[in-house]
């Protein structure tokens, strides 16, 4: 098992970032989580990984324990993630990023190369916009954030149409006067607007190794779409989970931590296994 360390990136140009680091040797992976998500949704990657890589999985501005910022453009969540790699002073690192994260690492890599040795996108492309995406944004607004059980809250979150509140419940903690989510929904709508759009550029504009990830049910990545990332863009490759939807990490994990092990190089540790990509 690996050792969940939280830390506190403070910052003068931005909020304070705060981040689960799970140490131990190997190659440095930040790892960024999409909209709604906090970075402990990385912990089973990290025990999968104990010993062979370092994973350091931040909460993201507007989420999980860094809490609300005054603006959530594109920009702001480039600038909050080059500022934890530099802070973290163990030269490039690999960046993996789920949906949101994933346009942030790529983001990232284009924008500040010298701090990105690799690239692991999880399914997310560079064209986040409708038609090529049906549903690029979940309409949010209103819903509730605070509840008297956790069970209550889950049963309001999955009363606006979505079957399965966990991804959300990750973010909800016990207050005196009840449940309470990290989050607010204004911000989570403000957030999935500003990733909406064609950032085949930034997708263009880094040469470091990557590997795309894509769920087989996703509808947020079609399987066209995912092909185009790879044909375009030199030293890339792409493996495809057939069962698997949006939140690869979840829906199978010991295959999710392959497929990074893989691009790492790094042996996997026990509980690890899974269906080889």
């Amino acid at each position: 098992m690996t050792t969940d360390m939280r830390r506190a990136f403070p910052r003068t140009d931005g909020p304070t970032l705060i981040c689960e680091d799970y140490g131990g040797d190997g190659p440095t992976v930040v790892a960024l989580h999409g909209t709604f998500g906090r970075g402990s949704v990385f912990a089973r990657l990290a025990d999968d990984l104990a010993g062979a890589a370092r994973i350091v999985a931040s909460d993201q501005r507007g989420h999980g324990s860094t809490g609300a910022a005054g603006s959530y453009r594109r920009e702001d969540f480039v600038t909050d993630a080059a500022a934890l790699v530099r802070a973290l002073d163990s030269g490039p690192v690999v960046v993996l990023g789920h949906s949101l994260g994933g346009i942030t690492a790529y983001q990232l890599a284009a924008r500040h190369p010298e701090l990105v040795a690799g690239l692991v996108i999880e399914d997310v492309g560079p064209l986040m916009r409708r038609p090529e995406i049906e549903h690029p944004v979940l309409e949010v607004r209103g819903w509730p954030r605070t509840a008297p059980t956790r069970a209550a809250l889950a049963a309001a979150i999955e009363e606006r149409g979505v079957p399965d509140s966990s991804y959300f419940l990750r973010s909800a903690v016990e207050t005196p006067d009840g449940w309470r989510l990290l989050f607010d929904w204004e911000d989570m709508a403000e957030v999935q607007a500003r990733g909406t759009g064609d950032w085949w550029a930034d997708w263009l504009g880094s040469h470091c190794p990557a590997r795309v990830l894509r769920g087989g049910r996703s509808t947020l990545l079609p399987a066209h779409l995912a092909a185009e990332m790879v044909r375009r863009r030199p030293d890339t490759d792409l493996l495809v989970h057939p069962e698997a939807g949006h939140w690869i990490h979840d829906d199978d994990p010991g295959w999710f931590a392959r497929a990074v092990a893989e691009f790492l190089a790094v042996p996997l540790s026990v509980g690890g296994g899974g269906v080889t990509p």
